[in-house]
């Protein structure tokens, strides 16, 4: 099978277009013919090795850990499916190796569900990391109706999910990002605030008595989230373990079939869309890696691996 590997960390030019075995598919697993994976900054941070000392690595390494596609073959023990099921996956594994930039990828059946019917396999495999983070950390916060929460850096890949997951939650949304965004987070129902000196005073006229939730996707902003918290409220940050000392969680995302059935009918009800930034051939994984390491992105980066 074609797949973009590369056998040591570093930057793009350590990627190239090879050809690999198709994986065996071991029990409680699926083999997925891909038809689209998705770039998270995840997959080049760990290529530069920013996560050796978090998790195994086995080189050659093929990267990508979102993909939409079709099942191929089931592995003993999988009732769950049968070849020709349409589904998507969060298939992060337990180490770093098999990802989802090549034309198979096996996802143990904890990973992997129906895909949402309202979304085309592009969007459908940008949802699963961004979405499930943004659905984790709401969720395990207890975030539901009457609450206000804060999201710091709403227009990003997470936030935009979060924004739309909370509002769907009941939740009432206010959302930081740069000016240049905030119609953009009106349409999804947030309240913007500016980034930068007052932005703390700014988030207080719109809650004046604190907030009760705040999710940090960002990082750095501890700060912020300490001033306008409300007593007892709660937080949670995906950037930044300082969190954990000033009593809030750290999060990273578990692979969970759960996680992305709530997404899949959040999606289907017309309550999630999935905004698309570019669209690049498995051949051109480096050019989306670099679109996706400008930081200025709005929308998921997709790579298209089959159009069968």
């Amino acid at each position: 099978m074609k797949a973009v590997t590369y056998d040591k960390y570093g930057g793009n030019g350590v990627l190239s277009l090879t050809e690999r075995p198709v994986p065996k598919v071991g029990p409680g697993e699926v083999l997925v013919r891909v038809r689209y994976a998705s770039v998270n900054p995840v997959d080049w941070k760990v290529m530069s090795g920013g996560l050796d000392a978090m998790m195994d690595t086995y080189f050659p390494v093929i990267p990508g850990w979102d993909v939409s596609g079709v099942v191929e073959r089931v592995g003993i023990d999988t009732p769950e499916f049968t070849a020709g099921d349409e589904v998507y996956a969060y298939a992060r594994k337990d180490y770093v190796h098999a990802g989802t930039f090549a034309e198979y990828v096996t996802v143990p059946v904890r990973a992997v569900v129906a895909k949402p019917r309202s979304l085309s396999w592009g969007e459908a495999a940008g949802v699963p990391l961004a979405g499930l983070t943004a659905y984790q950390s709401l969720t395990r916060l207890g975030t539901g109706g009457g609450d206000t929460v804060l999201i710091h850096n709403a227009a990003g890949g997470v936030g935009t999910f979060g924004v739309q997951i909370a509002k769907a939650l009941g939740a009432r949304v206010i959302a930081t990002a740069s000016e240049g965004n905030h119609d953009r987070l009106r349409e999804l129902g947030a309240e913007p605030v500016a980034y930068g000196d007052g932005e703390v005073d700014r988030i207080r006229e719109l809650a004046p008595d604190g907030v009760d939730v705040v999710v940090d996707y960002i990082g750095g902003v501890l700060d912020t989230t300490r001033a306008v918290l409300r007593e007892g409220g709660r937080h949670a940050s995906i950037a930044d373990p300082d969190v954990l000392e000033a009593g809030g969680q750290w999060l990273w995302a578990r692979p969970d079939a759960e996680g992305l059935r709530a997404l899949a009918d959040l999606a289907d009800q017309g309550k999630l869309r999935v905004p698309v930034a570019e669209t690049f051939p498995l051949e051109r994984v480096a050019d989306a890696f670099e679109l996706s390491q400008g930081g200025h992105v709005h929308g998921k980066i997709l790579i298209r691996v089959s159009d069968e």
